[in-house]
């Protein structure tokens, strides 16, 4: 039987891509990691679409400077001038469509397309009435726990650091080692001494280690509850360590597709894996990815490269749409900078944060802040 009642219908078009670009200066002054890497100002870009409706759905994109993935400021800014005017007239609501669409404009190049991504789904969340975390697969729990990324320092600041974090309700600590490993030996236990039983400690070598330094490392602390993140460069030399030690085990900067996923899978390379939006392109690619790990019993860290308020919105929409017994922990990057870009962002208490309830990502941008717009295609 037919029914006469007419159905809801979202069509609209892109009409306009633009970006601005902002500057995030850190609130610890300087955010140091392996290979003697460091940030103290973070440059990121704020990407809004805007439609034939006069709604308009933004996005964020800041990598972790031009040397930790394959992904730069002013290169996702060049993306946006040659994928943006391939976008023009097509509905931001139909994801996997724009995503083929993009995917064929531009091979390769995840960054680039991720801030469209999320400001489409800002998009489709306003024009249906829905926060992004519902369309995404429904909200999951009161709140998401986040974790704390402890820069690169001696040992005892690195552990007066968790202390100081621990006593604003964080028990979720990456510690950012891959530097010498007898200091790193050190900087582990300093910290997994001042912490409880029921706190959770990541030794997070973003590749610096060599295999057998790596090696050196895990069997110097097996007696430590501590798990173990991406100690090496390669995934083959990841699975080598990870094939000698009985830590709990964690890949990241290795795992950028659904295939190095299943292949990782396939290899028990991992306990944990971490899912960063702009890494695998979007939204809609990591809700792929999500929901596979889902599907495989794989616990994740949902988060980012690095962001403000609007990639913590998505982030935190992103997690709260996770099954809590998958959700190892996420981030909350707008507490480490001292520029808010937009009202309505998650907001910490006791090393949480929740998603928020208004219709897509549920912020709006500050406009003061943004500045003029260093990319516009229309």
């Amino acid at each position: 039987m037919q029914s006469d009642v007419p159905l809801p219908t979202f069509e609209m078009k892109i009409t306009r891509i633009f970006a601005h670009r902002v500057e995030l200066p850190l609130r610890e002054g300087s955010y140091k990691w392996s290979g003697g890497k460091s940030v103290s100002v973070f440059d990121s870009t704020i990407v809004g679409v805007e439609t034939d409706t006069g709604l308009i759905g933004h996005g964020e994109v800041c990598p972790l400077g031009p040397f930790y993935l394959p992904a730069y400021a002013e290169g996702v800014r060049a993306g946006l001038r040659e994928l943006g005017p391939h976008l023009l007239g097509e509905d931001p609501c139909q994801l996997t469509r724009l995503n083929r669409t993009m995917d064929a404009a531009l091979k390769g190049h995840p960054s680039v397309k991720s801030g469209i991504d999320i400001a489409c789904w800002d998009l489709l969340g306003q024009a249906t009435g829905l926060p992004v975390c519902v369309l995404m697969g429904g909200r999951f729990g009161e709140s998401v726990r986040l974790y704390r990324a402890i820069s690169q320092e001696d040992p005892e600041i690195m552990a007066r650091k968790v202390a100081g974090y621990r006593a604003e309700g964080y028990t979720r600590f990456q510690l950012k080692v891959g530097g010498d490993p007898d200091v790193d030996i050190e900087r582990i236990r300093a910290v997994r001494a001042i912490l409880d039983p029921t706190d959770r400690l990541v030794a997070d070598a973003n590749t610096g280690w060599t295999q057998h330094e790596a090696l050196r490392v895990v069997r110097a602390v097996r007696d430590l509850d501590v798990y173990i993140e991406q100690p090496c460069l390669t995934y083959e030399e990841c699975l080598a360590v990870r094939r000698h030690t009985d830590h709990p085990f964690v890949l990241d900067e290795n795992v950028d597709s659904l295939d190095v996923l299943l292949r990782a899978r396939a290899d028990l390379a991992m306990d944990v894996v971490n899912l960063k939006i702009s890494k695998l392109g979007g939204l809609t690619k990591t809700r792929q990815a999500r929901d596979l790990c889902v599907s495989m019993g794989i616990a994740m860290t949902l988060e980012d490269s690095w962001g403000g308020d609007i990639i913590t919105a998505a982030i935190a929409h992103l997690a709260h749409s996770t099954p809590e017994e998958f959700r190892f922990t996420s981030t909350d990057f707008n507490s480490y900078v001292t520029v808010s870009t937009a009202e309505g962002a998650p907001r910490r208490e006791n090393g949480f944060m929740s998603a928020g309830t208004a219709p897509g990502l549920g912020i709006r941008p500050r406009p003061e802040v943004l500045g003029p717009r260093v990319v516009d295609v229309f």
